[in-house]
């Protein structure tokens, strides 16, 4: 999996979130996250969408996913929105679809979203939106993270910390490359690691299916064994 430099708010930027665990309201430390398997297939969870509707993730079933968990509060959360867009639009065609999981209070998230006109479909949720972060091996609230998967529902990367348009398109072209049957998914994973550290600021990653997610920090123990 990919990781990156989760970018700490500032005090003033956090608004503690109604019935979240106590360490929420605490500043997120760059890159790390708790010991806990990073799952190899998405995992199944269903949360409100805008209009409060039950929607499960299986709903996007058969197109690759850029699932990205945010909050109304987080700076680089809201600084990722017009990449977010972009890349909704422009790799629609190619059968990817951008997806937000917003972990936040549901009026702030629809007042947000208007005010901000994000385009591609929102997931709300407070504690049960927690519980699917905690689901990709991310325990303790590290937000931005971002999940990319393939058509077939397969685990690619988790980003930790604010994406930017290199990683998403080296990540992306990774997918597609994995949706195309041009490379299978082990290797795919190996050579994402490399070629994300390569990057002009990227840090290091652990490829997928690795069984401790703490690898994924910023130093050289992010590249862990499959």
């Amino acid at each position: 999996m990919a990781a990156g430099e989760a970018s700490a708010p500032s005090p003033g930027d956090l608004t503690p979130l109604a019935g979240a665990p106590p360490e929420a309201d605490a500043l997120p430390v760059a890159g790390a996250v708790p010991a806990r398997k990073i799952p190899d297939r998405l995992p199944s969870f269903s949360l409100g969408d805008r209009d409060g509707k039950p929607t499960s993730i299986a709903a996007f079933a058969g197109k690759s996913l850029v699932i990205n968990f945010w909050a109304t509060w987080c700076a680089p959360c809201r600084r990722e929105i017009p990449l977010l867009e972009t890349l909704n639009a422009e790799w629609a065609a190619r059968g990817v679809r951008v997806i937000g999981v917003a972990v936040d209070h549901r009026d702030k998230v629809l007042e947000f979203a208007e005010r901000f006109k994000i385009g591609y479909p929102l997931l709300i949720g407070d504690q049960d939106a927690l519980d699917a972060a905690t689901a990709f091996g991310v325990e303790t609230p590290v937000f931005p993270f971002t999940v990319f998967t393939d058509r077939r529902g397969d685990v690619v990367a988790v980003f930790l910390g604010e994406l930017h348009r290199p990683q998403a398109d080296l990540i992306l072209k990774t997918v597609q490359d994995l949706d195309a049957g041009r490379v299978l998914l082990p290797a795919a994973r190996e050579s994402l690691v490399e070629a994300l550290r390569a990057l002009p600021d990227a840090h290091p990653a652990a490829p997928g299916g690795t069984n401790d997610a703490s690898s994924a920090t910023t130093d050289a123990r992010g590249a862990a064994n499959t």
